[in-house]
């Protein structure tokens, strides 16, 4: 019989928990229900739980101030979406009271798990029960009442509470239930005591069986913010320096603009989540109180994981030729083979690679900035979701930063057109900004569940064309890439810039190539390989 749990099993669950939620993340994620690919509360989950694991391998595994310190300030400073926010507060709960042990036994668990749960509401402005928050919850109240003094009978009684209040959740929350789904953050919460099990008793944890939700006639919610995404597009995480005191008026302050509102953290540090429409007034407030910075902003009615980015370190793009001094040199933001070199064909001399979900930090970008044997560079985004992160690289460097609005790469291409690396950053900004605007853009993607748009219904494997919304829904990738370019193309275009995906076939290529000829004769197509992933075709319309 075990009663004591070492530093060093601590650890080892760390470890194990980071390991589970990896092996789980795609399940937790299927939970979602919104049509788009997303990457959604598992991605989450275990982003923060590795930011957690990296800063405990850098001290000592016996010292439990040490490590109960690394996962306090990993899991706040890696903290990733609500759900990542909401786990980072269970953490720090947990690692507040078992920082003060003499002992971690029984006793000390339960006043942790009571912490945890004290934690995760109070990140929260308007709990929901339903969500994560209960299945903590219930788990700290079962602790309170367990008298099993042995650390396995101990965690068995909490993970069957903990699942139990789990599969419960959809009786709570009406959106679950209409999906036949149980609560994603929930999930990944359990998924802590197969962890533990597997350290103190050598218990294999569940292996992951993929569930598909019910979506159909849901506008989904996803990453445990039940409101209607239609509503709030976007979420905005920044970390943010401001007196504890001012926390409270900082929290005010967003309510008024936003919901699904989380803020942990504390001693002037903050990690802050919202989801809004309105992304500067999110950051002005946060200015109002202190100091934001690391801004992160999601588009949720588009948001995609490319998840074989995720999974690597992110960073730039190596580049194999020197960079000769211009200036006025680009900096970039991009994935895809084919989409990087043609960027660096029109004058770009970095390449920092970003998407949609997993947008690069302004730790990135600050760096390829300083990479630039330049005083004056100019920033482009390619992706509405990088805009404001982009626009703090300038405070951060001693050159001077212009960024261009671009929010799509070709939109970017149009751009640079009008790009002269020996003109002055000003009169490129005015110049590439009148080219870029010149543009419309779209893009076709694949819906990975079943919903609702304002075009029709939308089943699992529909193929969407988007251009600020989703404006044509198809069963063939070829029929939705020509629907859209029929909403784009008019008779005063000239030009239809066509960027192939990774997915892309030739034949489909040729087959929307001969839709133009044969419906807008006018217009000319050049067609490019991006190599992007995700997204079969982007189009620039000018």
């Amino acid at each position: 019989m075990s009663t004591e749990l070492s530093t060093a099993q601590l650890v080892a669950i760390m470890r194990c928990y980071r390991d589970v939620l990896n092996e789980h993340r795609a399940v937790i994620n299927a939970l979602n229900v919104y049509p788009v690919p997303d990457g959604d509360t598992g991605t989450n989950m275990s982003l923060t739980i590795e930011a957690v694991c990296r800063d405990v391998e850098a001290v000592d595994p016996t010292d439990l101030e040490a490590v109960t310190a690394a996962i306090a300030h990993g899991s706040l400073m890696g903290a990733r979406g609500n759900s990542g926010v909401i786990l980072s507060q269970i953490m720090r709960g947990l690692a507040g009271e078992l920082a003060q042990a003499e002992v971690i036994d029984s006793a000390a668990l339960t006043r942790a798990f009571e912490a945890a749960a004290r934690g995760a509401y109070a990140a929260v402005m308007n709990p929901v029960e339903g969500t994560i928050l209960t299945v903590v919850r219930v788990t700290a109240e079962t602790a309170t009442k367990s008298t099993n003094s042995d650390l396995v009978a101990y965690f068995e009684e909490l993970r069957d509470a903990a699942q139990v209040a789990l599969d419960a959740t959809p009786e709570q929350l009406a959106v679950l239930a209409d999906a036949g789904v149980v609560d994603a953050g929930g999930t990944g919460f359990v998924r802590l005591f197969d962890a533990v099990l597997h350290v103190l008793d050598d218990r294999a944890w569940p292996e992951p069986e993929l569930v598909e939700a019910n979506t159909d006639g849901l506008v989904g919610a996803t990453d445990n913010d039940h409101q209607a995404l239609a509503d709030l597009r976007y979420e905005v995480m920044y970390f943010l320096d401001a007196p504890d005191e001012m926390v409270d008026q900082f929290k005010s302050g967003w309510a008024e603009v936003g919901d699904s509102i989380a803020v942990v953290g504390g001693d002037g540090t903050w990690n802050c989540h919202i989801h809004t429409d309105d992304i500067g007034a999110a950051i002005e407030v946060g200015i109002e109180a202190g100091r934001p910075y690391k801004i992160r902003v999601t588009d949720l009615l588009e948001e995609v994981a490319e998840s074989e980015w995720v999974s690597e370190a992110l960073g730039e793009i190596e580049i194999e030729i020197e960079i000769e001094p211009v200036h006025c040199s680009a900096v970039a933001v991009a994935i895809g083979p084919g989409v990087a070199d043609i960027f660096r064909s029109l004058g770009v001399q970095i390449v920092v690679e970003g998407g949609q979900t997993m947008n690069p930090s302004t730790e990135q970008l600050v760096g390829a900035v300083q990479r630039m044997p330049a005083e004056q560079v100019l920033l482009l985004p390619n992706n509405k979701n990088v805009i404001a992160v982009a626009e703090q690289v300038d405070s951060q460097v001693d050159k001077t930063v212009v960024v261009l609005p671009t929010t799509s790469v070709a939109q970017g291409f149009a751009a640079l057109v009008a790009y002269d690396p020996e003109a002055d950053a000003t009169e490129n900004e005015r110049n590439m900004n009148a080219a870029a605007e010149a543009v419309d853009v779209g893009e076709v993607t694949q819906a990975v569940r079943a919903s609702t748009s304002e075009v029709g219904e939308i089943a699992a494997g529909d193929w969407l064309g988007l251009s600020g919304s989703i404006r044509v829904v198809s069963s063939s990738v070829v029929e939705a890439a020509c629907g859209l370019l029929d909403t784009l193309v008019t008779d005063e275009h000239e030009i239809v810039t066509i960027i192939a995906g990774a997915d892309a076939t030739e034949p489909d290529t040729s087959a929307v190539v001969e839709w133009l000829a044969v419906n807008r004769p006018e217009v000319e197509a050049e067609v490019h390989d991006g190599g992007q992933p995700l997204y079969p075709y982007y189009f620039g319309v000018e």
